[in-house]
């Protein structure tokens, strides 16, 4: 009995990357496939990338085999959307493993293509229909960066978009392996299968690396399977958690920066009015003394008036003057005006 399909991806590496004879046969067909070349002989490696970096994330990859000519290819199985971007996720495995190679001694000519070919069960991309694109590095005419070659490339099959209700005579080889991948499962209790094991060698062979899987093995892969899911599951809940801790510290850190920024505030508005308040009885101060000033000014004025209408009596203008340090002139005036 068969517990899983092959998007199961500890089923994908089991039935295409255990060192036997029959596993081997059976990536060949599918990577001759997909990458549209004649595949003779591939080595399975190790899938950890070495973290040679400090603090560097050191993913581990799915599946990554070696050509003859030590081109190399890293085959991931995505059932779902994650909450990481999985774009920037593919990426770095490409850049990561394209930079692993060891060059020391060697000329940059020498380095090897890598390519990263990841069957995804989402879409990526909504604006079409295509199921299979290849990105490669490329200007914005479409020129390749080396001209010669491309020595990075990143395979996305987006096998949802894969109509798996068209009839089989329609179906190209991709999409009857993705039918496969899918519904393996049912073994030749499903129609189309029986009939793609009967007319395809390329099924026949994976479907006979299926078939030797034993029924303890298919329910551990199924075990193993759920629970990295489960774990898979449980670590983006802790991230959610952690990221929305940090929100709510970080909106806790703005509600008292906006709390201390109002309060001065309040404090500069305070320190204004009083400074207002403090100009205000200042401008009265002075303007109380202006008054005095004035009436001051009043009363000499009429002292002076007085005393002068007095000595007119018996002084000249010019004695008053001379008594009085006043110019004739103002003298005249306090006469006339009084």
């Amino acid at each position: 009995m068969r517990y899983a399909n092959l998007l199961n991806d500890y089923a994908f590496k089991y039935v295409f990357g255990q060192d036997c004879k029959e596993a081997n046969d059976a990536l060949k067909a599918l990577l001759t496939v997909f990458l549209d070349k004649k595949v003779e002989n591939v080595i399975v490696k190790n899938s950890e990338l070495v973290k040679n970096i400090g603090n560097m994330k050191s993913p581990r990859l799915d599946l990554l085999v070696e050509f003859d000519d030590k081109n190399q290819v890293d085959l991931e199985m995505q059932l779902k959307q994650t909450k990481d971007d999985l774009p920037a996720r593919f990426g770095y495995y490409l850049a990561r493993l394209h930079g692993s190679q060891d060059i020391e001694g060697k000329y940059y000519k020498e380095i090897k293509s890598t390519i990263v070919l990841v069957f995804l069960n989402v879409n990526m991309y909504e604006k079409d229909d295509t199921f299979y694109r290849t990105f490669q590095l490329r200007d914005e005419h479409g020129e390749l960066f080396e001209k010669d070659k491309c020595r990075m490339r990143l395979d996305i099959i987006e096998m949802k978009k894969v109509d798996l209700n068209k009839p089989l005579e329609e179906m190209s080889l991709k999409e009857k392996l993705i039918y496969y991948f899918k519904n393996c499962q049912k073994g030749m209790e499903d129609s189309k299968i029986k009939k793609m094991i009967e007319q395809n060698e390329v099924i026949r062979m994976v479907e006979k690396r299926v078939e030797n899987i034993e029924e303890d093995r298919w329910r551990k892969l199924q075990e193993d399977f759920t629970k990295m899911h489960y774990n898979e599951m449980a670590m983006e809940f802790r991230f959610e958690a952690e990221e929305a801790k940090e929100e709510a510290e970080k909106e806790r850190a703005n509600a008292q920066k906006e709390r201390l920024n109002a309060e001065k505030e309040r404090a500069n508005a305070q320190k204004e009015r009083l400074n207002a308040e403090k100009e205000r009885l200042n401008a009265e101060k002075a303007k109380e003394k202006a008054e005095e000033a004035k009436i001051e000014a009043l009363e000499e004025k009429a002292r002076v008036s007085k005393l002068i209408q007095q000595l007119t009596n018996t002084m000249s203008k010019e004695e008053i003057a001379s008594l009085l340090d006043l110019s004739i002139e103002d003298v005249t005036s306090y006469i006339e005006g009084a």
